[in-house]
Order: C-alpha cells, then structure tokens, then sequence
C-alpha cells in the first residue's frame, strides 16, 4: 500500500506505508502532547519577526541539542513541555519520554526503533518510575 504525500493539491510523491512509518507518526504524535504545538510548528508560516516556523520534530531537536532557550534558568524539557503541562511531571521520565519521540521520528527509517521496541522503552521506563 502506497501513501499519497500532497502538497496545495499536487502530487509530490508516494511512499508506503510500513510500519516504520506507523512509528514516526507516533514519535510525532507525542511530541505534539507534549509540546502543544502542531506537526508544522505552532504558527504555520512566519513568525512575527519573519522567521520560518519549523515542524515540531525539528522544533523540539534544535532544543534538546541546544539544552533549553539559552537563558541557563531552565532545561530543554522545560523548554519543550506545554505550559499546560509544566511542573506537573516527573523530569527525568518527560525526558525520556521526548528522547524515544525523537528516535521515532528519526529521518532515517532505518534507525527508527519497531513498534515492538517502543513499546520496551515506554515499559522500561514505567518500571522505573
């Protein structure tokens, strides 16, 4: 089975639809709970000082590589967690809950974990909690 990749209504490619494929949607899918923003970024577009909005993957990888905003007050994982969210959470678990999303959403699908594998590291880390 093939899945269509649209973009404004055109056709830019297909790829199928494997179970590797299931987990980057995953990976993407909790990095959006825990974030609050969109798969494209929370503002789609632009920034208000003309930035380009990144997707939420790259989004939260560029903090993660950074370790936080910048200001040295706070982390990366209080950086990327919704404020909705924070201080409601075990750090060290959030954290590692973000580091098996961004494995699920690797680029390369070859280095992407199985399902099987999540499923290991969600239990794992329950364990320990």
């Amino acid at each position: 089975m093939l899945k269509v990749i649209l973009l404004n209504g055109c056709v830019l490619g297909y790829i199928p639809i494997t179970s590797k494929v299931d987990v980057y949607s995953y990976g993407v899918v909790v990095l959006e709970m825990i974030t609050g923003r969109g798969p494209g970024g929370k503002k789609q577009g632009t920034g208000e000082n003309g930035e380009i909005e990144r997707g939420v993957v790259k989004w939260v990888r560029d903090r993660v590589r950074d370790g936080g905003n910048g200001s040295g007050s706070e982390s990366w994982v209080d950086n990327v967690v919704s404020g909705s969210i924070r201080g409601e959470f075990e750090r060290e678990m959030m954290e590692n809950l973000v580091r098996i999303a961004l494995k699920c959403a690797e680029d390369d699908m070859q280095v992407r974990p199985t399902m099987n594998q999540v499923d290991n590291m969600l239990l794992h880390l329950e364990n320990e909690g």
